[in-house]
């Protein structure tokens, strides 16, 4: 007959085994992960001409990870909340990056018609096309000075005016620019006024930003108040955490607690997305 000490011993070390185990594989695969996600995010900022090392950026996402579920921790002691900030901790760097992104393509699209305009002035006063596009590269703002110096830089190496254009296209994928650049290729080669045409494509993306710059301003007060309305039922439920912890305590211990929070969370975030959709209008 097994004695209860040697059944006792064998699950102790089944156990210690397989958390072994996990933490093992388990911290390489984190590292694994986080090391491809920063040479990706790494490439990417390259691309929006952010120089930085995949290795600092590894670096701070193993501190966001690491700092972020310890603090969660010591400030409430839920471990769905701590799972929680492990889980945002792992996707965030995607997200911020998507934000330099669009942010970035935000400012190229309002400089694209001072630009055009630049262009326009210099071929008017005479100026090949060549010295029209280094005066937007000398004397723009980033980012339109530093695509359009990429372009320079790529027509210098011998690189085909259209296939430059299309490789801007690709850096920047923005119906205003590739209405641009067609319009750049086709003067080039039927010989049309490129001044007139630009000035047009100028005139065009600059009435549209007015237009979207109006809508802006007038569902600026309803994107507040969905932002207000969403984040009012988490901020009672922190105030009452505050004020009441032993009535709110349930909410976070028992299990019907979770799934009130579940729903609150899927009701903020349904009524929220509901509310964007009504203010986003797309010119």
């Amino acid at each position: 007959m097994t004695s209860p000490m040697v059944l006792l011993a064998a699950f102790f070390l089944s156990g210690f085994g397989l958390i072994w185990m996990a933490l093992h594989f388990g911290s390489r695969w984190v590292a694994r992960r986080q090391s491809r996600d920063a040479k990706s995010a790494a490439s990417e900022l390259e691309g929006m001409f952010i120089f930085t090392g995949s290795n600092r950026i590894m670096t701070i996402n193993l501190a966001v990870l690491i700092s972020l579920p310890v603090l969660a921790w010591l400030a409430t002691g839920n471990l769905i909340l701590v799972a929680g900030c492990v889980v945002l901790a792992f996707v965030a760097p995607r997200y911020v990056v998507r934000y330099i992104a669009r942010r970035r393509l935000r400012q190229f699209e309002e400089q694209l018609p001072d630009a055009l305009l630049m262009v326009t002035g210099a071929l008017r006063a005479g100026a090949s096309l060549m010295i029209a596009l280094e005066s937007v590269a000398a004397e723009g703002k980033p980012p339109v000075s530093q695509e359009f110096d990429l372009l320079l830089r790529e027509l210098r190496l011998g690189t085909d005016f259209g296939v430059a254009l299309q490789n801007l296209e690709r850096r920047v994928p923005l119906p205003d620019l590739m209405m641009a650049t067609s319009g750049m290729a086709l003067a080039r080669e039927v010989g049309a006024n490129l001044a007139e045409t630009l000035e047009s494509v100028a005139r065009t993306i600059r009435a549209r930003l007015q237009m979207e710059g109006k809508i802006r301003s007038l569902t600026a007060q309803g994107k507040m108040q969905g932002l207000v309305m969403s984040a009012l039922p988490l901020f009672l439920v922190l105030i009452l955490r505050v004020m009441e912890p032993e009535a709110m305590a349930p909410l976070f211990t028992e299990w019907y607690g979770w799934c009130t929070l579940a729903f609150i969370l899927l009701a903020v975030g349904v009524g929220y997305h509901f509310i964007s959709k009504i203010t986003n209008i797309d010119v």
